[in-house]
């Protein structure tokens, strides 16, 4: 029986260097989409797949992202002296011990991020999610693998088809056999040359990992970029415990790049039934 998936690692200390001037002075996990930032609603995903523990790992200038999910007693109290309900807020009030905070003194790579985390994910299976990669779905993205979880066991990373023309710019798979929404994993590549990927599946951000892809990561050996990978480190432990990419039932947003950015805000926006009449309103009129 597998492991239960207690810990989730968010690797938040990256520039955001495609949404400045904005996060010159804002984590770019702190840009909201609609009235929520992108950090609250991978954490909210997190929680709803049973995720206890928030782990996330920051750089210098990140500690908004922290604060954020402490309790803001001033706010609070001037909610309730004015009859205001505390609902909004609730959300990004973290519970006692939930989240704990790494630095991540040079940026490494997404594989060096996800080491900084090794000693509180300690020996036990672990989630990553990139909060920029806004995942959309019911339930949501990372609760769905934790049910293939369940059943297979192992590691299981989201998969997402996209066209031939993009595959250089992910982390892609080498296909094995399918079993409805679960894929073998033979190997993995990141960032492939035009022309060279070993299928149109790319990794878009979320993964439940084993142990011993830290310990892979231990090696801190270099891939694409220069940068320590984790999908590098995934490919050792190919073959010698399961591995399988799913296709997630939902949608996916790049909130990393300023049209990402605002597509998601119109996509989410459209789903609120408190804001969709006027954001209809006004694409219609335009």
């Amino acid at each position: 029986m597998a492991k239960r998936v207690r810990k989730a690692v968010f690797p938040v200390a990256g520039l955001g260097t495609r949404l400045l001037p904005a996060t010159k002075s804002i984590p770019k996990e702190m840009v909201t989409i609609v009235d929520r930032p992108l950090i609250q609603y991978a954490v909210d995903e997190a929680r709803e797949a049973g995720v206890e523990q928030l782990i996330f790992v920051t750089g210098r200038g990140k500690s908004a992202l922290v604060d954020y999910f402490d309790q803001a007693y001033e706010l609070e109290a001037t909610l309730k002296a004015k009859g205001k309900s505390l609902d909004p807020i609730e959300p990004s009030n973290a519970r006692f011990g939930e989240v704990v905070s790494v630095r991540q003194q040079q940026p490494l790579g997404l594989g060096h991020a996800v080491w900084c985390a090794r000693h509180i994910v300690g020996d036990e299976p672990f989630a990553v999610l990139l909060p920029d990669e806004l995942m959309l779905g019911k339930p949501g993205c990372l609760a769905q693998m934790v049910e293939a979880y369940d059943r297979v066991g192992g590691n299981i990373v989201a998969a997402l088809e996209v066209p031939d023309s993009e595959t250089h710019k992910y982390g892609v798979i080498d296909p094995g056999a399918t079993d409805g929404r679960l894929t073998e994993i033979r190997g993995m590549v990141e960032k492939p040359a035009s022309g060279t990927a070993p299928s149109n599946l790319m990794l878009p951000g979320r993964y439940i990992l084993q142990p011993d892809v830290m310990r892979a990561l231990d090696a801190q050996e270099t891939g694409a970029g220069g940068e320590i990978q984790l999908t590098d480190a995934m490919a050792k432990v190919i073959g010698t415990q399961p591995f399988h990419a799913y296709r997630f039932d939902g949608e996916r947003y790049d909130c990393g790049s300023a049209a990402g950015f605002v597509i998601a805000n119109v996509a989410v926006a459209m789903q609120r039934g408190d804001v969709a009449p006027a954001v209809r309103d006004f694409i219609s009129s335009r």
